[in-house]
């Protein structure tokens, strides 16, 4: 089954300092505490150096009135792309079909 191939999709913490975090002024101190998290856990996010867990989706979803779901969906296509640059170097067989 083929799907169609989508451009580098962004980050879940582009999304959340663009349209989450900019639009009310907020810094990632007053976002982090308000997360009741670390600011190093929230800059991690949104620096791409870390991804979104289901509990961190949960947290999002409360804060900016989103869903959990939304979240993780972004995460699922960010680390699905980035699995699927590396495609052709997999060394895997496929199985017959009888």
């Amino acid at each position: 089954m083929k799907t169609v191939r989508m451009h580098r999709p962004p980050h879940p913490g582009e999304i959340l300092r663009e349209l989450c975090l900019a639009p009310l002024n907020l810094t990632v101190t007053d976002a982090a505490a308000s997360l009741d998290i670390s600011r190093n856990t929230l800059s991690a996010i949104l620096n791409g150096r870390a991804g979104i867990s289901p509990e961190m989706a949960v947290r999002l979803s409360i804060a900016f009135d989103t869903t959990a779901e939304s979240w993780l969906q972004q995460q699922m296509q960010f680390d699905l792309w980035h699995a699927e640059q590396s495609r052709k170097r997999l060394r895997v067989r496929r199985f017959a079909v009888a």
